[in-house]
């Protein structure tokens, strides 16, 4: 290998993988990611993200799709209401005019928005990875189901939380956090469930018991409102409670007696919705978690650093990690480098590291505390002030970064 001629392979086209893919190609570099999904529009891809001004939408930009994003996302989408189980409001938020620091976007439009921004063919889809082998001093090797087999010289995981990459880089596996949860959607909301969209207004509403129980749930586009019924148990718990989850009646009955203390206005958010329930859980990686570089193989988003969804900080990190490990390799590859390949994405854990591991300590806490039993309720953050420090850390990000850059550039 050269250093201008690498071959790079990404493992998983959600946003993470889709983003670097994007900034790669921006840098000149060639790319190839693969993914499991037979199409960008195979699978439902869940519900809404807001994207933060100081970490998904530096990467946007970085991307040359900030503005296609904003001309897609919904910023009266980052309104929030609190309530108790009986109903009673305890806060809300409501985003002022102009606020943009983290308006919402379905995550299937964003996924869509970052897939067409790629050149044609640079994902590889019905590709799903099943083992992956260390190749040498650096690089590794893909095998698929399909039995099609790949060589890198740099293997990028982005494959989520149960990655397939992460096993060569070390052993650290997800834990679960305590807490499962009910996927519940209500379509055509504001005509054939007005209550429902009365309750969850314009953007998100937080519920919960102070005993274990909450429903969260958010505004999406196209009518539809998405969300979490969710309570503290084991990923089994439908097995001790006799709950056959292809049943939906078999569920309501048991939801219908968990949530029997709620009101009857917010035992509506549980036991109405359209479809059908998809059980799912939280689970999070070790934080914060760290690990010894290895040559040519590195990770970003949840398969680096997966936590609870509190504080929405994810998704936004995995863009900005895709972003940074771009850039990262662009100083490395290319006519004028300024360091190795292998310097390069070293540099790039490092940053990742500090960036990441406070926020997923503090997003796994949030989650313990919110389904704590208590006799205090528990209440959201200030959110005029989250938004005023989501832009000046945003500003203090790209000052940070021009600077480094420039200390790079005077080095070389």
């Amino acid at each position: 290998m050269t250093n201008d001629t690498p071959r790079i392979c990404v493992v998983g086209a959600g946003p993470a993988g889709l983003t670097c893919a994007r900034v790669l190609q921006g840098h000149g570099i060639e790319v190839t990611v693969y993914d499991a999904d037979d199409s960008v529009g195979s699978r439902d891809p869940g519900g809404t993200l807001d994207l933060h001004a100081d970490s998904g939408q530096i990467a946007l930009e970085d991307a040359g799709l900030l503005d296609a994003f904003m001309a897609r996302a919904r910023p009266e989408g980052q309104a929030k209401t609190r309530r108790d189980h009986l109903g009673t409001v305890l806060a809300e938020f409501t985003p002022a005019p102009g606020d943009e620091a983290a308006p919402e976007i379905d995550r299937g439009r964003l996924r869509r928005l970052l897939f067409e921004s790629l050149r044609p063919g640079t994902v590889r889809w019905g590709h799903r990875l099943v083992r992956t082998t260390r190749l040498g001093h650096a690089g590794a090797r893909l095998e698929f189901a399909d039995g099609t087999t790949v060589e890198a010289d740099l293997v990028i995981g982005a494959d989520g939380a149960w990655s397939k990459v992460r096993p060569l880089i070390g052993d650290a596996t997800p834990r679960h956090l305590g807490v499962c949860f009910l996927d519940a959607r209500f379509d055509d909301v504001d005509k054939r469930h007005p209550e429902v969209a009365e309750l969850v207004g314009a953007g998100h509403l937080f519920s919960n018991d102070n005993d274990g129980r909450a429903v969260i749930l958010q505004r999406n586009s196209d009518g539809v409102v998405r969300g979490y019924i969710a309570f503290r148990a084991a990923p089994d718990w439908h097995t001790g409670a006799e709950v056959d989850l292809t049943d939906r009646e078999s569920i309501r009955s048991h939801l219908a007696r968990e949530f029997g203390h709620w009101s009857t206005a917010m035992r509506t958010l549980i036991v109405r919705n359209d479809g059908d329930y998809v059980p799912r859980s939280f689970w999070a990686l070790p934080a914060p978690l760290t690990w010894e570089h290895v040559p040519g193989v590195t990770l970003i988003g949840d398969a680096a650093h997966l936590m609870a969804p509190f504080g929405g900080h994810g998704a936004n990190l995995a863009m900005l990690d895709g972003a940074e490990l771009a850039h990262a390799v662009g100083r490395a590859v290319g006519p004028d480098p300024v360091a190795t390949l292998d310097e390069a994405v070293a540099g790039y854990e490092t940053d990742m590291f500090a960036r990441s591991g406070e926020l997923a300590v503090g997003s796994n806490d949030a989650l313990v505390e919110f389904f704590a039993t208590t006799d205090t309720p528990d209440l959201p953050p200030d959110h005029e002030q989250e938004h005023r420090d989501y832009l000046a850390r945003a500003q203090a990000y790209r000052e940070e970064r021009a600077r480094r850059t420039g200390e790079r550039t005077e080095a070389h």
